[in-house]
């Protein structure tokens, strides 16, 4: 259905009349700080599309502030939707429900003879407009008033014994997992108990259909223009100091104080807050805990560190998340070619004050190629990748107790601080032993018993290779 509404051919205007078209999918990447709103909203006036938000945090009412969702005069001069429509409370709102609903969206946008312009945000919520990657499950009914989620109530169970149960039903997918994330467990277990089949034999099947490669299914809509807005990380560093610093100018403070006294005050009293799920796992709001908590409990001059302290986190972890989002633009995809995935244009936005000549002119030239069926003048952005990679492999660390997914994680540990000085202490050891060994009497039993383990005479190589 998506295919077929994105496909549908257009007359063009009088400037290039007889032209067929094919509507394009704008897709607006990039990470927090980098303009996404504000090209998406030009390119809305100018071209007389409508906006789609893909931000899992926007589709809540409430803490517009913190969740810098775009005023309602921007709502109005172009048409917005995905924004403010979830109830605070509730928390088992899914990628499934939002790709349910804005692709319903997208396709009546397209049916209007307009173009959609998504704009996020939130990695998994853009994958699931742009690929077939999602597996539907569906929630078991315990009776006609109550609706069991059967995730959440995974997700209660230590992570550990789920990961040994993923292991039973589908030990594929539970290689390409850490039983730490028991989000990621929990959604695999989901899939198998609910459908009956392996989460990663539904991937797989994906990956076969017409148009399908190793990253996910084939295209939901044919025609994808996705611009990635990126900055120099220092300058990117600074704007977003800064909007915290516009943020709390413009009453954030007040939000974070009225928004916990409605949903979350009597929460924390009854000591069951949840920040994993819903609109509470905001950037923005659990780093305030303490200060809204011990507020009015405790002496101004503390009650002032709090907040500050609340600040600081809320610039560093809105920077980290920066870095998150970048990563996965490059991840998924820069550095995976593959026949599933589109070219990406990228924009440079460090210097605002070129916005016009840097950023608006090349996306607006870009988007209409896409329109008109030619290709752009400017040249998609790649990266040298690593095709031998194995983003999924599974390493289990005996000197550090850890189990790390990746072949890129598992060089990086074995170079690591901690690593290297569990190494350094398992030969110190082994040292010891084989001086304390050289001293004593040994059976001859007892000889072969110690070098069957290993405990004598290993050199360096043979200890890595044990590791």
């Amino acid at each position: 259905m998506a295919a077929v509404a994105a496909s549908r051919t257009v007359s063009v205007g009088s400037g290039l009349r007889g032209l067929r078209r094919t509507l394009p999918l704008v897709v607006i990447l990039g990470a927090t700080g980098t303009g996404k709103s504000t090209l998406a909203l030009q390119l809305g006036q100018r071209l007389g599309g409508e906006i789609v938000s893909a931000d899992s945090m926007q589709v809540y009412e409430g803490l517009d502030i913190i969740t810098n969702k775009v005023s309602a005069q921007e709502q109005r001069i172009c048409q917005h939707h995905m924004i403010s429509f979830v109830d605070p409370l509730v928390t088992n709102y899914t990628v499934v429900d939002f790709r349910n609903k804005a692709t319903t969206l997208i396709e009546d946008i397209f049916a209007r003879d307009k173009i959609p312009i998504v704009v996020g945000g939130t990695n998994y919520y853009i994958e699931s407009l742009l690929w077939k990657v999602l597996v539907n499950t569906k929630p078991r009914e315990m009776n006609t008033e109550k609706v069991i989620d059967l995730k959440v109530e995974l997700e209660k169970e230590d992570g550990h014994a789920l990961h040994k149960r993923l292991s039973q039903v589908d030990p594929e997918m539970a290689t390409k997992l850490h039983p730490h994330d028991k989000r990621k467990v929990a959604r695999s277990l989901q899939v198998f108990e609910e459908t009956g089949i392996s989460h990663s034999e539904c991937l797989h099947r994906q990956h076969a259909e017409e148009g399908g490669g190793p990253l996910g299914g084939p295209l939901k809509f044919p025609n994808p223009c996705i611009l990635w807005l990126h900055a120099d990380q220092t300058v990117l560093d600074e704007r977003l100091d800064k909007r915290v610093d516009d943020m709390l100018a413009a009453g954030l403070v007040e939000e974070l104080r009225n928004f916990h006294r409605c949903y979350n005050q009597k929460k924390v009293a009854e000591n069951s807050q949840d920040y994993q799920h819903g609109i509470f796992q905001s950037i923005g709001f659990k780093e305030f805990h303490e200060y809204l908590t011990t507020e009015g409990k405790c002496t101004p001059e503390i009650s002032n560190q709090l907040l500050k302290k609340g600040i600081e986190a809320l610039k560093q972890v809105t920077k980290r998340y920066a870095r998150k989002q970048n990563r996965w633009v490059k991840n998924r995809f820069l550095s995976r070619p593959g026949p599933s995935v589109p070219p990406v244009y990228g924009l440079e936005v460090s210097d605002v004050s070129k916005w016009e000549e840097s950023v608006l002119e090349p996306a607006l030239e870009i988007v209409q190629s896409f329109i008109q069926g030619r290709k752009p003048a400017a040249t998609p952005i790649k990266m040298p990748c690593n095709e031998t990679e194995n983003k999924r492999s599974y390493h289990v660390c005996d000197l550090c107790d850890r189990i790390i997914i990746g072949d890129r994680e598992w060089a990086a540990h074995t170079k690591s601080k901690s690593h290297l000085y569990q190494l350094k202490k398992r030969r110190r050891l082994d040292s010891d032993a084989v001086t304390t060994l050289g001293s004593q009497s040994i059976s001859p039993e007892r000889d072969k018993e110690l070098k069957e383990k290993g405990s004598s005479g290993r050199n360096d190589q043979e200890l890595k290779s044990s590791i």
